[in-house]
Order: C-alpha cells, then sequence, then structure tokens
C-alpha cells in the first residue's frame, strides 16, 4: 500500500466538495431570481391502492387548464410531466415515497415551468387525471413492462374536430457530450405526438400534423459524431412520421416545452456499454495505480474509495496481484483486474457485487432453477377471452407454436388455373394439421388451449401469469386487418392493314362457234379448266360483262371487289376475257378489360370471368357396341388472382397472377382455339400509384406473290398474269395495377 497513488482521489474529493458549494450558491440565486407564476404546487401525497396501485395526488393553487404533457426513460426508468406557468412552493424537491416502483418524487422549478420527475424502480404503465384542483397520477406495477417493450408514450391528445397541425421546422443539434438533439417546432403545443423505439432508431408520429414540402427531406447528421446517422421526414396518410436512425448502443428520452418537440439521443451509460463489435466502451473518471504483491480486497477498497460506489465481495475472493496502471479509466481498471483473478461482477444500482465466476453462474442458475419449479407447481387457471377479428382456431395455432409457413401453404399455391376450385382454405388448414409443434411456443408445458368457433371465443387454462401474456399477445395482434382495393387494366390493341391486288386473263383464238363444227383454239387463262374450256370452245371458262361485288371471301373475311370483261367477235370465233380483283382492309381496335378485387392483407383473393368452350372428344367402340361422344368444357376467362402485403410506410407488396383467354381462330376440324396472355410476378407499389406489370408487341409483316411464270415478269403486262397479298399486323397487349389502402371508414386513400 506504499506505493499507492492517492493524488487523484483527494484532488477528485476536493474538486466534488467545492462544485456543490458553488451549486448550493448558484441554486439560492436562481431561487431569488425565479419569475413569478399564475399556480404553483403545493402538496404532493403518494399512497398505495389495492391491487400494488400507486397513485400520487399533486396539489395545486389553481386547477390545471389540460392535462400535462410528458415523456418516459427506460434507464433508468423515470417518468416526468411538464406544468406550464407553475411554481414550486413546497419549500423542497425531493419528496420521498418507496411505494411500489415509485421510489421518489422530484418537483424542480425551471423559469416559469415546473418538471415532475417521478423515479421508478422499473418501467409501469401510468395513467394521468384532473380532478378539481389536484392531478391525479396512478401506476399499475402488474402492467409491467420489460426494458424492451415498445412503450408509446403520449404528449398530447388532439381533439378531433380540431384544425390541422403544422411542422414549422426540423433543427439538427449536436450536445456537449456528444448526444444528438432533434428539435421540432411545432405550430401550437396541442400537437398529438406518439413515439416508439425501435430497433435501429427512434419513430415519432405527429397526429393530423402537416409536413411543408420542404420539410419533407432526409439529413445525413453522420459526419457530427452523434450516435444518430440520419433523420428522414416525411408525410403518412394524415399524419407526419420522423425516423430517427441510429448506431451503436444507445438511449433516448423526449420532452416538450410549449410549441418545440425535443428527442435527445445519447450514447448508453452505465457500465456495460458495449460498442457494435461487442467491445466494452469505458468512460470512468482516470486513476493510476502502482501495486507490488497487494491483495485483490484492498485493490478493490482504494476503487471503492476513488469512485465513491458500493463493492461488495465475496468471502471466495483472495489472491495477490502486482499491477502498474497510469491514467486509466475507473471501469477498465476494475475488469482488468477481475479478469485476471477469474472474477466478475454485478451491478444492481449504486452497488457492485464481486465473486468468482463460476460461483456467479452457478448461482443465477439456481435462482432460474428455483424460479422454474415454482413456475410448474403454480395452480392452473381457466380463461375465456372472447376474439373480434383474428379467428379463434388461428390463434390457437399461434399459441402452440405451429409453423405459419406451413399454415400458409395453402394460399401460397393459389393460381388462376385452381381458382374455380375456389379458394376455401382447406389446403391451408390441412397444412395447419400437418405442421409440427413447435418448442418454442406461448403456452407452458402443461398449458391447454381450445376454441370455440360460434362464439370466436379462445378458451386458455394455464398459470395467472402466462395467461396474462397471451391476453398482452392477443391485445397486439387481434386488431382489424387493413384491406386494399386492387385494380388492374389488360388493354389489347391492334392494327391490321392488307391489300390484294390481281388479274385474270383469258382468251380464244380461231376455232369454230360453239354452236356446231369443230371445237379448236388455243385457251389463255389463269387456271387449268379455263385455259381448256376456252380451247374447246366451251362456254364454261368465259363470263359475261358484269361487275361482280358478291359475298365471295379471300382476305381477312372481307369480299373483294371482281370486275369481269368478255369481248366476243362472232365473224371470227376470238374471245378475250379479263377479270380485274383488288383488295384493301384496314382494321383498328382496341379491347380493355378492368378487374377489380378488394382483399384484406395478407389473404389471397380472386376474380373470375369468361366462358367455358365444349370440345367434343369421341370413344372407341366397344365390342358388342358402338362408339359414344363426350363433351369437355376449357375455361377461357379473365382472371386476376393477387394476394397483398401491406407495409407500414404505406406500401403493398403484390403476388399478383393476371390472365386473360380468348376465343381464337376457328380450326379446320371446326373447333376453336383459344388465345392465352399471363402474367405472374411480384411487385412493391406506392398507394394509389399505377405500375405496368408488362406488355407483348407483336408484328407480323407479309409481302406474298402469287403469278405465272415469265409472264408475270414482264414489265407492265406483268401485272394480268400474279396476284400480290400485303399484310401488316400489329398487336400489343398491356397490363397495369394500381392497388389503393382502404381506410377503415372504406373510403379510398
Amino acid at each position: 500500500m506504499k506505493n499507492a497513488i492517492f493524488n487523484p482521489m483527494y484532488a477528485s474529493r476536493f474538486m466534488t466538495w467545492v462544485c456543490a458549494c458553488l451549486l448550493l450558491l448558484a441554486g439560492a440565486s436562481v431561487q431569488a431570481a425565479t419569475p413569478p407564476t399564475s399556480n404553483a404546487v403545493i402538496g404532493v401525497e403518494p399512497a398505495i391502492l389495492s391491487g400494488n396501485r400507486v397513485l400520487v395526488r399533486v396539489h395545486l393553487k389553481e386547477p390545471l387548464k389540460a392535462t400535462p404533457a410528458g415523456f418516459t426513460t427506460g434507464t433508468p426508468p423515470r417518468i416526468a410531466l411538464d406544468l406550464p406557468d407553475t411554481g414550486n412552493a413546497l419549500g423542497k424537491n425531493t419528496v420521498d415515497a418507496n411505494l411500489g416502483p415509485l421510489v421518489s418524487v422530484n418537483v424542480v422549478q425551471a423559469g416559469t415551468r415546473t418538471r415532475l420527475v417521478f423515479n421508478l424502480s422499473q418501467s409501469v404503465e401510468y395513467e394521468t387525471r384532473l380532478e378539481g384542483k389536484s392531478l391525479i397520477v396512478s401506476f399499475n406495477e402488474t402492467g409491467t413492462l420489460g426494458a424492451s417493450s415498445n412503450v408509446t408514450p403520449r404528449f398530447a391528445e388532439a381533439a378531433p374536430a380540431a384544425a390541422p397541425h403544422t411542422i414549422r421546422n426540423v433543427e439538427f443539434r449536436r450536445g456537449p457530450g456528444g448526444e444528438a438533439r432533434i428539435v421540432t417546432t411545432l405550430s401550437d403545443a396541442q400537437t398529438g405526438i406518439n413515439i416508439r423505439q425501435q430497433a435501429k432508431g427512434v419513430v415519432v408520429d405527429f397526429i393530423g400534423t402537416v409536413l411543408p414540402q420542404a420539410l419533407q427531406r432526409r439529413l445525413d447528421v453522420t459526419d457530427f459524431a452523434t450516435p444518430v446517422t440520419q433523420v428522414e421526414s416525411y408525410v403518412l396518410g394524415e399524419n407526419t412520421r420522423m425516423v430517427i436512425a441510429s448506431k451503436g448502443v444507445w438511449e433516448y428520452s423526449a420532452y416538450q416545452a410549449d410549441n418545440q418537440f425535443i428527442v435527445e439521443v445519447r450514447p448508453a451509460a452505465g457500465e456495460d456499454r458495449k460498442t457494435a463489435d461487442g467491445k466494452p466502451i469505458y468512460k470512468g473518471e482516470k486513476l493510476s495505480l502502482n501495486f507490488q504483491n497487494v491483495e485483490v480486497r484492498s485493490v478493490l477498497q482504494v476503487i471503492a474509495d476513488f469512485t465513491g460506489l458500493n463493492i461488495v465481495a465475496s468471502d471466495t475472493v483472495g489472491g495477490s496481484l502486482t499491477l502498474r496502471l497510469k491514467d486509466v479509466p475507473w471501469d477498465q481498471a476494475l475488469d482488468l483486474i477481475l479478469t485476471t483473478k477469474g472474477l466478475d461482477k454485478r451491478t444492481n444500482g449504486n452497488v457492485i457485487w464481486v465473486a468468482p465466476r463460476d460461483e456467479l453462474l452457478n448461482k443465477e442458475k439456481a435462482e432460474l432453477e428455483a424460479r422454474q419449479s415454482v413456475n410448474e407447481l403454480e395452480p392452473m387457471v381457466t380463461e375465456y377471452i372472447p376474439l373480434n377479428y383474428i379467428r379463434a382456431d388461428e390463434a390457437q395455432t399461434m399459441l402452440y407454436g405451429f409453423s405459419m409457413g406451413a399454415f400458409l401453404a395453402g394460399s401460397s399455391k393459389a393460381s388462376c388455373s385452381l381458382a374455380s376450385e375456389g379458394l376455401d382454405g382447406k389446403a391451408a388448414a390441412q397444412a395447419a394439421q400437418q405442421g409440427k409443434e413447435s418448442d418454442q411456443k406461448v403456452l407452458s408445458k402443461r398449458g391447454r388451449a381450445t376454441y370455440d368457433l360460434k362464439t370466436n371465443t379462445l378458451i386458455i387454462n394455464d398459470t395467472a401469469r402466462k395467461i396474462q401474456e397471451v391476453r398482452d399477445l392477443l391485445a397486439k395482434i387481434d386488431v382489424p386487418a387493413r384491406q386494399v382495393m386492387i385494380e388492374a387494366r389488360v388493354v389489347i390493341a391492334d392494327d391490321t392493314f392488307a391489300r390484294q391486288l390481281g388479274a385474270r386473263l383469258g382468251g380464244r383464238i380461231g376455232g369454230t362457234s360453239n354452236l356446231g363444227g369443230s371445237q379448236t383454239g388455243i385457251g389463255l387463262a389463269s387456271g387449268l379448266n379455263d385455259s381448256l374450256a376456252l380451247a374447246r370452245g366451251s362456254s364454261t371458262g368465259t363470263t359475261l360483262p358484269n361487275v361482280d361485288l358478291g359475298i365471295g371471301s379471300t382476305l381477312s373475311g372481307a369480299s373483294p371487289a371482281t370486275l369481269g370483261l368478255t369481248l366476243l367477235n362472232i365473224a371470227t370465233g376470238n374471245l378475250i376475257s379479263l377479270e380485274l380483283q383488288a383488295l384493301e382492309a384496314d382494321n383498328r381496335g382496341k379491347v380493355i378489360s378492368n378487374p377489380r378485387v378488394v382483399t384484406t392483407n395478407q389473404k389471397p383473393a380472386v376474380i373470375l370471368q369468361g366462358v367455358q368452350i365444349p370440345y367434343s372428344t369421341a370413344v372407341a367402340e366397344t365390342t358388342g357396341g358402338t362408339g359414344t361422344n363426350t363433351v369437355q368444357f376449357v375455361d377461357a376467362f379473365l382472371c386476376l388472382l393477387v394476394d397483398p402485403q401491406i407495409l407500414n410506410n404505406d406500401s403493398v407488396i403484390l403476388n399478383v397472377e393476371v390472365q386473360k383467354d380468348a376465343p381464337g381462330q376457328t380450326s379446320a376440324a371446326g373447333l376453336p382455339a383459344i388465345d392465352r396472355r399471363r402474367v405472374k410476378t411480384q411487385v412493391r407499389v406506392n398507394n394509389g400509384e399505377t405500375v405496368v406489370l408488362g406488355g407483348i408487341y407483336e408484328t407480323i409483316n407479309r409481302n406474298d406473290i402469287n403469278k405465272v411464270p415469265f409472264l408475270g415478269d414482264l414489265p407492265f403486262l406483268g401485272y394480268l398474269f400474279k396476284n400480290t397479298d400485303r399484310r401488316e399486323i400489329k398487336t400489343e397487349v398491356m397490363i397495369f395495377l394500381t392497388p389503393r389502402i382502404l381506410d377503415e371508414r372504406l373510403s379510398l386513400r
């Protein structure tokens, strides 16, 4: 002990005494300069009620105009309420309670505002109400929330008919201790605010608040060296959401002063802070130690005197060590000493318990085993829990820990091909029955759950503690599922152009008349039959002069116009016939299909429209019998099948299948073909936006020429011996999709 350096310890104690004196003097001067207020706190009375409920009655000089705004902190657990235009007339700043979770109440005046800080032993739920000139704050110990629970404190409740609130400015500031302060300036102090902690940040919702376009932005604040990396503000329906992204290990607090709402994010306090890679962060006051072969208990005593903490060492702590430390944080020095001697510590408030690591682990294991034994002997009770939105059989499946992937297997296999059979959920129910029970079920080993679908009631037989856990779980999931309307547009556009031009030429030279005599001559026509008929002098291959606008079909179902001309010289028997044929068709069309369907979040839905085309199938003859024909029906329909998932940012992920079938051209056997158009994909779309799922663009260009060899190639005259057919067909298929989320009043947002 001779080599120990105690100068830092004495210097620290002296500075602490000087600071205390300065604070007392400063407090006196501040109290003397405190401005007058119209109201004041004249009494604080803690009391305990039945059911471990603690009630604090705060007596005021005048009644409050509205319920005060407040905030909560998790580490340490505290609840703070701000009383505007109120002073402290108690004559003291602390009121001891030690009732249930309430340890004490601090009453601190700053200017014209007084803050009530309720120091707790654990995080609990609380309620506030006004009774005349008193403010009642009640705490419910049965509603204890763990450190990781997602408590949503409300700073104010906006009236339903109140005018929309506005955010005027959002600022980011860095505090002197490396903490981040996000200051939001509001149009008024009555704006409703919900705040909750997520895994990687803090989410703040301003209820019924308008965010100007200039403030809808994302601030990158990484360079400020705080736990906050970025602050994003955007509009979410009628509200405004602020997402504060953080890194490392941190804690936050929030408070409101008039129309300014401040969120403060700082590095986690305490000795157990760690970096992202798991290494501890030491922030203790630095000290220097130089020991030669000194007992471990003596070193722990020196650290206790230096820090002012209470250190309790187990009887098994012993041994000696030699160390030399200079300007090392005291918490790091303590960890080095414990690691060297195989010791460990447990912290409870300002008391540190030091013991061998194995001894601590064995003690904690024994405590857990004893607690588990008590739970196994705890009496069983039966509770009937009515459910509103979730089905009782689905709730039972969740409590037993069945695989939800197996439960949803039936819906994931749904498609337009199976849509005609219906989506009755039979496959999903069968998959749920076949699912294996998980080891991590919500109920205890002795717990059982059944249900009654007629009243949609869940019946649970388990311990009282487990039943309360189930109630808390069901209160969070038994909520109305959001609904979405999906609108699809299937556009089929075609543009067809066709032109057909040709000539038929025939002639007979010489020979005798058809009235008698020999029939000799030369026949020249567009076909073999016509040429033979002309050569023989038959009138079969000739036509009288006429213009034919008949029903003949040659191109696209249209009727071509034909012109026939016959020249006959009776004296010589010469005959010339000429037929011109021309057709031009220009067809344009557009088919629009617009199916719509409304469904619940993560529930598949389908809508169908179409026809069933009959096909006749022949069956072979059997011995001693005759063959028969059977009729089969093939679907040709318009189908929209969707399975939506609504995200928290009001965008929608859609597993969608759109199918558009239509009867096509009739085959040679007289049976119609089916034109199929189908798309199946997954896409993410914002609420109300339209996305193009895909399209098919098809172009057909044909230019056919039928001609007589050699004669069809002659200049000018060749057009009399050939036929040209030109076709241009353009077909385009486009599929559009628009999701619209429905609010609770079933109006489109």
